[in-house]
């Protein structure tokens, strides 16, 4: 019998999955580092294809934050998930900032294979999302 509980406990754990790692965005603009972040997990972009703004040559920065402080922190190194907590097997929920338009959203992050993670967030009833895939180990 402990035998067979043992079997069993061993192949849960073996299809639990990690979003620990480097995630390259659906669009391939972004990497964003996931690492565990008190109980629940956090998110940083970590690399951008246009690292500079076109316009200005400089660094980009979160310039769509209506925060005027916050609009002149750069996007390397920027916060992702905020309350990033377990709400499932391989899922976490909380919220998730949109760079492109300055705002939060209410968000889900959940790893669906070893290499894919699936990115959604919702604006009331409107929700969209997009899956993210690993871009090492």
């Amino acid at each position: 019998m402990s035998a067979t509980l043992a079997a069993l406990f061993g192949a849960t754990a073996a299809h639990a999955q990690s979003a620990d790692g480097i995630w390259l965005t659906q669009a391939g603009d972004a990497r964003v580092k996931v690492s565990k972040c008190g109980g629940g997990i956090c998110g940083h972009i970590v690399w951008l294809r246009e690292p500079h703004d076109t316009a200005t040559g400089q660094l980009a920065t979160d310039s769509k934050n209506p925060n005027p402080a916050l609009a002149k922190r750069p996007m390397i190194g920027l916060p992702l998930f905020s309350g990033m907590q377990p709400s499932g097997p391989n899922k976490w929920s909380g919220q998730i900032y949109n760079a492109d338009d300055g705002s939060t959203y209410a968000s889900s992050v959940t790893v669906t294979s070893a290499d894919a993670l699936r990115v959604e967030g919702c604006v009331g009833a409107l929700c969209g999302g997009e899956t993210w895939t690993r871009a090492g180990r």
